[in-house]
């Protein structure tokens, strides 16, 4: 097993997604701390671990502040012995448009997803540093933060911000010799249950049959299990040379995203007036226009759910 000895904390991984994560990480060999809100969920995801032969404890609180990304840290060395891997899952939706969302809304996202990160990989490297642990770190990132979507203004804004993050601590922790990557998954959840586009899909998770090819390959859609491979890898020895990138995952599809970089460049001696603009300027913005949000194909006519025939 790949990760034997290490210890590791998953955020928000009493289930789904973050409990695939620790799940694989507990049977990569590593010992994990379990975080969640509620402790029932939580001693559920710990004993799902233990009794497949694996080490796990758990701590019960929300992240966001710095009390509780220091607990994190603390667990696992007073149960563990030491802090070799941290993956930050946790997060909340709060999904209005605009003039619907409140400031409550819009607070409560940041304050999990960006914070709540910001604070656990503060608290983890901090560790990292003191104690000379090559650590991994593995953020997660969402489509809707590389490409926007309808209603998540909250949610748009607090994973792009994780991927800033992440190229920025890339920087600054290189000489420490530890990585930090962001994880864009594209994965069954409790959500996409209640999305109609992905029923035959859920349906067939549900049966413990495979999904069907078209949301597997096309849409690179699939189980957590499909993501929790990658989140182990990139918390290994193996993947020491992977830094400051985004990386997606789902069914069948691996991705590497790129960085935001320039598409088109013209220079005009004096700077862009706005009369420049008008004779120079808006013909480049006009024929450069990029897309937003994510377009989904249209579903073959066997996969299309009764409702839509």
């Amino acid at each position: 097993m790949s990760l034997n000895g290490k210890v590791a904390i998953v955020t928000g991984s009493g289930a789904g997604l973050g409990l695939a994560y620790a799940q694989e990480l507990a049977r990569q060999g590593a010992s994990v701390i379990i975080n969640d809100v509620n402790q029932e969920i939580a001693d559920s995801a710990v004993a799902s671990i233990t009794e497949a032969g694996g080490k796990a404890a758990a701590v019960v609180a929300p992240v966001g502040s710095s009390e509780t990304a220091d607990l994190l840290v603390k667990t696992a060395v007073e149960t563990f012995g030491g802090l070799d891997i941290l993956v930050t899952n946790a997060g909340i939706l709060r999904d209005k448009s605009l003039l619907k969302m409140t400031d409550e809304d819009f607070d409560l996202v940041f304050t999990v997803h960006v914070k709540g990160t910001f604070t656990c990989v503060r608290s983890a490297y901090a560790y990292f540093k003191e104690n000379g642990v090559a650590g991994r770190i593995v953020t997660i990132g969402s489509p809707t933060g590389q490409r926007g979507n309808f209603g998540q203004t909250n949610y748009a804004a607090a994973k792009a911000g994780i991927v800033g993050m992440v190229r920025t601590w890339a920087m600054e922790m290189k000489k420490a010799g530890v990585s930090v990557n962001a994880v864009i998954p594209v994965a069954a959840t409790a959500m996409t249950k209640t999305i109609p586009f992905f029923k035959a899909a859920v349906e067939a998770d549900e049966r413990g049959e495979a999904m069907p090819e078209f949301f597997r390959k096309e849409l690179g859609f699939g189980p957590a299990q499909d993501v929790a491979g990658v989140i182990a890898f990139l918390s290994s020895e193996e993947a020491a040379g992977i830094t400051g990138q985004a990386i997606g995952v789902g069914g069948d599809r691996l991705q590497v995203w790129s960085h935001p970089e320039p598409v088109a460049t013209k220079f005009h001696d004096g700077g862009w007036d706005y009369a420049t603009m008008l004779a120079e300027g808006k013909a480049l913005l006009e024929s450069n226009l990029q897309s937003v949000g994510e377009k989904m194909p249209e579903l073959p006519a066997e996969l299309q759910p009764e409702t839509a025939k």
